[in-house]
């Protein structure tokens, strides 16, 4: 049973499709951590533009996939972006939201032998 990770929506949508599922995980490994660096660099240049972009668009992706704490954090930067905070208050929060997403991705790898 995968503890990052949640495929019951996926599964829900696609009437439990297994290559629908790979697919998903697929383009998870492929989009998002690569999406993660690109906020960091966001976060890094107090692009809050640039930062909830990717934000945005990560966030389906992050609730289709049950990361709930990943989902969290990701709002939480959304936010951030909203109120131009400053980059001490959310380095936490964006390094909570890299381990969920690095973790998840060690897991399906794992999980789906790719």
């Amino acid at each position: 049973m995968p503890i990052n990770y949640n495929l019951s929506k996926v599964y829900e949508l696609s009437d439990n499709d297994t290559d629908f599922a790979l697919t998903i995980i697929s383009l998870y490994l492929e989009e998002v951590p690569a999406e993660v660096k690109i906020m960091k660099e966001g976060i890094e240049e107090k692009d809050y533009e640039k930062a909830y972009q990717v934000a945005h668009k990560i966030k389906p992706t992050l609730d289709l996939l049950g990361m709930f704490t990943a989902y969290e954090s990701n709002q939480k930067i959304m936010l951030w972006t909203k109120e131009q905070g400053q980059r001490k208050a959310i380095k936490e929060v964006y390094k909570e939201l890299k381990h969920c997403v690095d973790e998840a991705a060690k897991e399906m790898k794992k999980d789906f032998k790719l």
